[in-house]
């Protein structure tokens, strides 16, 4: 499991100074992983754990060489998440809270003694409502499957061996639909 401080809940890194940027962290361990591999002939399944907001977070997970991801956030926003609905302005979240807050400190995860946490390592929130499982997985499987497919690839691993992972500028982010009035917003943005 790859990753300190990077999921949608977690406040590690600002409570105790570590941790560090996802993509890094998850690109130095499969680059070990993989020697490790090719070393001994035992490969070892890598999961990210964190940095994963939108679908295409996901494709950019595989292709840095992830076996899986944690998906909190993905999850909790369905009706088959076990926490309630809840309407805040006129909108709908499902409530959302992370293993290190005061809320889930009943499992002792992180048990620091005593009564209470002394400080937490998790928020507790909400995350936008997003209906079906169902629905929403299969448009997410969709999505990843049509990714490999531009790549020319037909199974994760050899998207990972032949991605090319680029860094985008943030000119490259206002390139995207622009200087044109939607008349419907054709993504959710919070996927």
């Amino acid at each position: 499991k790859v990753g300190i401080g990077g999921g949608s809940i977690c406040i590690t890194r600002d409570q105790k100074g570590i941790g560090r940027g996802q993509a890094s962290a998850l690109l130095d361990v499969v680059r070990e992983r993989d020697v490790y591999a090719a070393e001994t002939g035992q490969y070892v399944p890598i999961c990210c754990d964190g940095g994963v907001l939108n679908d295409y977070h996901m494709a950019i997970a595989f292709a840095m060489g992830a076996d899986f991801m944690m998906l909190g956030r993905y999850f909790a926003r369905f009706d088959e998440s076990p926490s309630r609905l809840v309407r805040v302005d006129g909108q709908f979240f499902k409530e959302y809270w992370g293993e290190g807050s005061q809320r889930a400190r009943n499992w002792a995860r992180y048990d620091q003694g005593g009564d209470k946490l002394v400080f937490e390592e998790g928020v507790d929130g909400y995350v936008p409502y997003a209906g079906s499982l169902y629905e929403n997985v299969a448009l997410t499987m969709a999505k990843l499957k049509a990714t490999l497919t531009s790549c020319g690839s037909t199974t994760l691993r050899s998207f990972h061996d032949n991605a090319v992972l680029v860094e985008l500028s943030q000119q490259s982010y206002l390139q995207n639909t622009h200087e044109v009035q939607l008349r419907e917003r054709p993504y959710d943005p919070g996927r």
